[in-house]
Protein backbone atom coordinates (compact mmCIF):
# COMPACT_ATOMS: atom_id res chain seq x y z
CA UNK A 1 0.00 0.00 0.00
CA UNK A 2 1.28 3.52 -0.91
CA UNK A 3 0.95 5.59 2.64
CA UNK A 4 0.07 9.10 1.76
CA UNK A 5 0.32 12.27 4.00
CA UNK A 6 -1.47 15.55 3.61
CA UNK A 7 -0.03 18.37 5.13
CA UNK A 8 -2.16 21.70 5.58
CA UNK A 9 -6.36 21.90 6.42
CA UNK A 10 -7.39 24.90 4.99
CA UNK A 11 -8.62 24.20 1.65
CA UNK A 12 -11.42 21.11 0.93
CA UNK A 13 -9.14 19.28 -1.07
CA UNK A 14 -8.09 17.77 2.11
CA UNK A 15 -11.42 15.99 2.65
CA UNK A 16 -12.36 15.82 -1.47
CA UNK A 17 -9.26 13.94 -2.29
CA UNK A 18 -9.14 11.63 1.39
CA UNK A 19 -12.73 10.80 0.68
CA UNK A 20 -11.47 9.51 -3.10
CA UNK A 21 -8.85 7.61 -1.68
CA UNK A 22 -9.85 6.03 1.24
CA UNK A 23 -13.34 5.15 0.00
CA UNK A 24 -14.78 6.62 2.71
CA UNK A 25 -18.01 9.56 1.94
CA UNK A 26 -18.78 9.61 -1.39
CA UNK A 27 -20.17 7.34 -4.16
CA UNK A 28 -18.22 3.78 -5.73
CA UNK A 29 -17.68 5.99 -8.75
CA UNK A 30 -15.02 8.64 -7.27
CA UNK A 31 -13.49 5.82 -5.86
CA UNK A 32 -9.51 5.45 -6.51
CA UNK A 33 -8.35 2.50 -7.94
CA UNK A 34 -5.07 1.36 -6.83
CA UNK A 35 -3.19 0.53 -3.66
CA UNK A 36 -2.98 3.81 -1.83
CA UNK A 37 -4.25 5.59 0.87
CA UNK A 38 -4.37 8.77 3.59
CA UNK A 39 -2.98 7.32 6.47
CA UNK A 40 -1.66 10.54 8.46
CA UNK A 41 -2.23 14.52 8.40
CA UNK A 42 -0.42 17.70 9.92
CA UNK A 43 -3.23 20.26 10.02
CA UNK A 44 -0.96 23.22 9.95
CA UNK A 45 -1.78 26.65 9.66
CA UNK A 46 -3.29 29.18 7.64
CA UNK A 47 -2.81 32.96 6.57
CA UNK A 48 -5.63 32.80 3.92
CA UNK A 49 -8.28 30.49 5.79
CA UNK A 50 -7.70 29.83 9.07
CA UNK A 51 -11.16 29.40 9.96
CA UNK A 52 -11.47 26.01 8.36
CA UNK A 53 -9.24 24.19 9.21
CA UNK A 54 -10.85 23.15 13.00
CA UNK A 55 -13.64 21.66 10.69
CA UNK A 56 -11.69 19.85 8.42
CA UNK A 57 -9.65 18.53 11.60
CA UNK A 58 -12.96 17.09 12.87
CA UNK A 59 -13.38 15.59 9.29
CA UNK A 60 -10.33 14.04 9.12
CA UNK A 61 -10.39 12.52 12.38
CA UNK A 62 -14.09 10.98 11.88
CA UNK A 63 -12.50 9.63 8.79
CA UNK A 64 -9.92 7.38 10.97
CA UNK A 65 -7.08 9.90 9.72
CA UNK A 66 -4.19 10.53 12.65
CA UNK A 67 -3.18 13.47 12.94
CA UNK A 68 0.92 15.02 13.48
CA UNK A 69 2.08 18.41 15.09
CA UNK A 70 4.65 18.90 12.89
CA UNK A 71 4.90 17.95 8.84
CA UNK A 72 8.20 16.54 9.52
CA UNK A 73 6.71 14.33 11.86
CA UNK A 74 4.95 12.45 8.63
CA UNK A 75 8.21 11.10 7.64
CA UNK A 76 8.99 7.26 8.34
CA UNK A 77 5.22 7.06 8.38
CA UNK A 78 4.14 7.84 4.90
CA UNK A 79 5.28 6.93 1.20
CA UNK A 80 4.55 10.34 -0.82
CA UNK A 81 2.54 13.15 0.36
CA UNK A 82 0.34 16.16 -0.88
CA UNK A 83 0.95 19.48 0.23
CA UNK A 84 -2.43 21.70 0.12
CA UNK A 85 -1.37 24.69 1.79
CA UNK A 86 -3.69 27.53 -0.06
CA UNK A 87 -0.84 29.76 -0.32
CA UNK A 88 1.99 29.43 -2.90
CA UNK A 89 4.35 30.93 -0.63
CA UNK A 90 4.00 28.12 2.10
CA UNK A 91 4.77 25.35 -0.49
CA UNK A 92 8.57 25.28 -0.09
CA UNK A 93 8.41 25.74 3.34
CA UNK A 94 6.13 22.75 3.81
CA UNK A 95 7.70 20.81 0.74
CA UNK A 96 11.18 20.53 1.63
CA UNK A 97 11.69 18.08 4.26
CA UNK A 98 9.63 15.19 1.76
CA UNK A 99 11.85 16.49 -0.91
CA UNK A 100 14.63 15.89 0.63
CA UNK A 101 13.77 12.74 1.95
CA UNK A 102 12.76 12.03 -1.80
CA UNK A 103 9.77 11.66 -1.37
CA UNK A 104 7.22 11.61 -4.72
CA UNK A 105 5.70 15.16 -3.68
CA UNK A 106 2.40 16.81 -5.48
CA UNK A 107 1.79 20.07 -4.20
CA UNK A 108 -1.47 21.92 -4.92
CA UNK A 109 -2.35 25.05 -6.90
CA UNK A 110 -0.30 27.30 -6.56
CA UNK A 111 2.85 26.05 -7.15
CA UNK A 112 4.33 28.65 -5.28
CA UNK A 113 4.72 32.26 -4.10
CA UNK A 114 6.86 33.46 -6.93
CA UNK A 115 8.41 32.26 -9.98
CA UNK A 116 12.30 32.61 -7.80
CA UNK A 117 10.29 30.24 -5.62
CA UNK A 118 9.01 27.50 -8.37
CA UNK A 119 12.92 27.46 -9.53
CA UNK A 120 13.98 26.63 -5.90
CA UNK A 121 11.26 23.85 -5.62
CA UNK A 122 12.30 22.44 -8.78
CA UNK A 123 16.22 22.17 -8.18
CA UNK A 124 15.42 20.47 -4.72
CA UNK A 125 13.07 18.02 -6.75
CA UNK A 126 16.29 17.25 -9.18
CA UNK A 127 18.61 17.23 -6.14
CA UNK A 128 17.19 14.48 -4.65
CA UNK A 129 15.36 12.72 -7.10
CA UNK A 130 11.96 13.15 -5.62
CA UNK A 131 9.41 13.15 -8.39
CA UNK A 132 7.30 16.02 -8.15
CA UNK A 133 3.87 17.08 -9.11
CA UNK A 134 1.74 20.28 -9.16
CA UNK A 135 -1.40 21.26 -11.30
CA UNK A 136 -5.03 22.67 -10.81
CA UNK A 137 -7.52 19.50 -11.04
CA UNK A 138 -9.11 21.78 -13.97
CA UNK A 139 -6.44 19.89 -15.85
CA UNK A 140 -8.20 17.18 -16.00
CA UNK A 141 -11.46 18.12 -16.37
CA UNK A 142 -13.29 15.77 -18.96
CA UNK A 143 -14.25 18.54 -20.98
CA UNK A 144 -10.77 19.75 -21.37
CA UNK A 145 -9.41 16.81 -22.19
CA UNK A 146 -12.40 15.77 -24.75
CA UNK A 147 -10.83 18.87 -26.64
CA UNK A 148 -7.39 17.60 -26.43
CA UNK A 149 -8.41 14.74 -28.27
CA UNK A 150 -10.34 16.32 -30.67
CA UNK A 151 -7.51 17.56 -32.27
CA UNK A 152 -6.89 13.75 -34.10
CA UNK A 153 -10.12 14.52 -36.37
CA UNK A 154 -10.18 18.62 -36.28
CA UNK A 155 -6.44 18.91 -36.67
CA UNK A 156 -4.26 20.91 -34.28
CA UNK A 157 -5.80 23.21 -31.71
CA UNK A 158 -4.66 27.03 -33.37
CA UNK A 159 -5.70 29.16 -30.08
CA UNK A 160 -7.89 28.61 -27.16
CA UNK A 161 -9.78 31.75 -25.01
CA UNK A 162 -10.79 30.41 -21.43
CA UNK A 163 -12.75 32.14 -18.97
CA UNK A 164 -12.37 31.39 -15.19
CA UNK A 165 -13.19 32.56 -12.13
CA UNK A 166 -10.33 34.53 -10.88
CA UNK A 167 -10.84 35.93 -7.01
CA UNK A 168 -8.25 38.08 -6.06
CA UNK A 169 -6.20 37.20 -2.51
CA UNK A 170 -3.32 39.32 -0.80
CA UNK A 171 -1.77 36.13 0.14
CA UNK A 172 -1.68 34.26 -3.97
CA UNK A 173 -0.83 37.53 -5.99
CA UNK A 174 -2.81 38.01 -9.14
CA UNK A 175 -3.99 34.98 -10.74
CA UNK A 176 -2.67 32.90 -8.48
CA UNK A 177 -5.49 32.49 -6.07
CA UNK A 178 -8.20 31.16 -8.57
CA UNK A 179 -7.08 32.20 -11.86
CA UNK A 180 -4.50 29.42 -11.67
CA UNK A 181 -7.65 27.08 -12.54
CA UNK A 182 -7.90 29.13 -16.11
CA UNK A 183 -4.49 29.09 -16.41
CA UNK A 184 -4.22 25.87 -15.87
CA UNK A 185 -6.61 25.06 -18.59
CA UNK A 186 -4.96 27.46 -21.03
CA UNK A 187 -1.86 25.03 -21.10
CA UNK A 188 -3.57 22.01 -21.09
CA UNK A 189 -4.74 23.06 -24.27
CA UNK A 190 -1.89 24.81 -25.91
CA UNK A 191 0.71 23.07 -24.44
CA UNK A 192 3.60 24.57 -23.33
CA UNK A 193 6.02 27.36 -25.35
CA UNK A 194 4.70 30.61 -24.05
CA UNK A 195 6.70 33.49 -24.41
CA UNK A 196 4.83 36.15 -23.18
CA UNK A 197 2.12 37.86 -22.00
CA UNK A 198 -0.04 41.01 -21.94
CA UNK A 199 -2.91 41.96 -19.22
CA UNK A 200 -5.90 44.13 -19.72
CA UNK A 201 -7.00 44.89 -16.14
CA UNK A 202 -9.63 46.05 -14.38
CA UNK A 203 -11.02 45.56 -10.54
CA UNK A 204 -14.16 43.52 -11.89
CA UNK A 205 -11.51 41.10 -14.38
CA UNK A 206 -9.41 40.86 -16.87
CA UNK A 207 -7.70 39.50 -19.83
CA UNK A 208 -4.61 38.23 -20.67
CA UNK A 209 -2.95 37.30 -23.89
CA UNK A 210 -0.43 34.71 -24.20
CA UNK A 211 1.81 34.71 -27.29
CA UNK A 212 3.30 31.05 -27.91
CA UNK A 213 6.83 31.07 -29.55
CA UNK A 214 5.27 29.38 -32.70
CA UNK A 215 3.10 32.30 -33.12
CA UNK A 216 -0.27 30.88 -31.73
CA UNK A 217 -2.38 32.97 -29.25
CA UNK A 218 -4.30 32.02 -26.31
CA UNK A 219 -6.29 34.06 -23.50
CA UNK A 220 -7.44 33.66 -20.00
CA UNK A 221 -10.57 35.84 -19.17
CA UNK A 222 -10.38 36.20 -15.58
CA UNK A 223 -14.22 36.90 -14.07
CA UNK A 224 -15.47 38.54 -11.15
CA UNK A 225 -17.92 40.39 -11.81
CA UNK A 226 -21.35 38.78 -11.97
CA UNK A 227 -21.19 34.84 -12.70
CA UNK A 228 -18.31 33.23 -12.35
CA UNK A 229 -17.49 29.49 -13.55
CA UNK A 230 -14.96 27.84 -15.88
CA UNK A 231 -15.30 27.13 -19.68
CA UNK A 232 -13.39 27.81 -22.93
CA UNK A 233 -13.34 27.97 -26.86
CA UNK A 234 -10.96 25.59 -28.54
CA UNK A 235 -10.48 26.38 -32.20
CA UNK A 236 -8.65 23.97 -34.64
CA UNK A 237 -7.27 23.51 -38.46
CA UNK A 238 -11.20 22.53 -39.18
CA UNK A 239 -13.73 23.42 -36.58
CA UNK A 240 -14.13 24.64 -33.21
CA UNK A 241 -15.27 23.19 -29.96
CA UNK A 242 -16.93 25.09 -27.12
CA UNK A 243 -17.19 23.34 -23.45
CA UNK A 244 -18.35 24.95 -19.78
CA UNK A 245 -17.13 22.87 -17.41
CA UNK A 246 -19.75 20.95 -15.18
CA UNK A 247 -19.46 18.77 -11.68
CA UNK A 248 -16.26 17.92 -10.22
CA UNK A 249 -14.86 15.00 -12.19
CA UNK A 250 -11.56 16.42 -12.15
CA UNK A 251 -10.64 15.57 -9.04
CA UNK A 252 -11.09 12.04 -9.55
CA UNK A 253 -9.24 12.40 -12.84
CA UNK A 254 -6.06 14.30 -11.55
CA UNK A 255 -6.20 11.97 -8.52
CA UNK A 256 -5.69 8.90 -10.72
CA UNK A 257 -2.34 10.67 -12.03
CA UNK A 258 -0.86 11.61 -8.90
CA UNK A 259 -1.42 8.09 -6.97
CA UNK A 260 0.34 6.91 -10.60
CA UNK A 261 3.19 9.29 -9.92
CA UNK A 262 3.35 7.94 -6.89
CA UNK A 263 3.41 4.34 -7.57
CA UNK A 264 6.22 4.80 -10.65
CA UNK A 265 7.79 8.21 -9.72
CA UNK A 266 7.23 9.18 -13.35
CA UNK A 267 6.18 12.46 -13.43
CA UNK A 268 2.62 13.13 -15.44
CA UNK A 269 3.53 17.05 -16.33
CA UNK A 270 6.89 18.01 -17.33
CA UNK A 271 8.50 20.19 -14.60
CA UNK A 272 9.54 22.70 -17.52
CA UNK A 273 5.38 22.99 -18.20
CA UNK A 274 4.94 23.71 -14.86
CA UNK A 275 7.61 26.59 -14.38
CA UNK A 276 5.93 27.91 -17.56
CA UNK A 277 3.03 28.94 -15.95
CA UNK A 278 4.09 30.44 -12.75
CA UNK A 279 6.41 32.68 -14.75
CA UNK A 280 3.16 33.20 -17.18
CA UNK A 281 0.84 34.57 -13.82
CA UNK A 282 4.19 36.23 -12.81
CA UNK A 283 4.78 37.93 -16.54
CA UNK A 284 0.36 38.68 -16.59
CA UNK A 285 1.11 40.77 -12.88
CA UNK A 286 3.88 41.83 -13.98
CA UNK A 287 1.96 43.51 -17.43
CA UNK A 288 -1.18 44.37 -14.99
CA UNK A 289 1.14 46.42 -12.80
CA UNK A 290 2.67 48.15 -16.57
CA UNK A 291 -0.79 49.47 -17.64
CA UNK A 292 -0.71 46.52 -20.02
CA UNK A 293 2.39 46.55 -21.60
CA UNK A 294 3.83 43.24 -22.86
CA UNK A 295 6.48 40.73 -20.23
CA UNK A 296 8.46 38.16 -21.73
CA UNK A 297 8.26 35.01 -19.79
CA UNK A 298 11.67 34.33 -17.91
CA UNK A 299 13.60 31.09 -19.52
CA UNK A 300 14.81 28.57 -17.13
CA UNK A 301 18.23 29.42 -15.50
Amino acid sequence: MIRIGMVDFDTSHVVAFTQRLNHVDIGPEHHIAGDAKVVAGCPGSSDIMPERIPGYVEQMKGYGVPLVERPEDLLGQIDAVMVESQQGSKHLERARPFLEAGLPTFIDKPFAGSLAQADEIISLARKHGAPLMSCSPLRYAPEVLEAQAKQETNGRLLTADVWSTAILHEGNPGLQHYGIHGVEMLFALMGPGCVEARTAFQPGGEVVTGRWSDGRLGVMRGLRDGQGGFGFAAHYEKGHHVATIQGAAYYTEMIKRIVGMFATREEPIALAETREIAAFMDAALTSAQRDGAPVALPAAA
